[in-house]
């Protein structure tokens, strides 16, 4: 196991109201895997976080990269126009 770090924005902290918190992740998860477990674990997110862009370490990345240990996940809304 290792642990990473989320942190939630916009909509995603409203639907739980937190900001952030540590996540315990298997060794070779990936930023979809830890998508994945934060929809089972707050329900209010799993409608929220499929169209939600992922940043590891504050840059972009692909849903299927692997993560490391103390790692910063940020999973970001997408942004509305007007």
């Amino acid at each position: 196991m290792m642990q990473v770090r989320i942190r939630y924005f916009a909509g995603l902290r409203e639907a739980i109201g937190i900001e952030g918190e540590p996540l315990d992740v298997p060794t070779d998860a990936t930023a979809a895997e830890v998508r994945a477990l934060l929809g089972e674990r707050y329900p209010a997110l799993a409608r929220l976080l499929p169209p939600c862009a992922v940043a590891v370490n504050r840059a972009y990345v692909a849903p299927d990269a692997p993560l490391h240990d103390g790692d910063e996940v940020v999973f970001i809304p997408p942004l509305g126009g007007g």
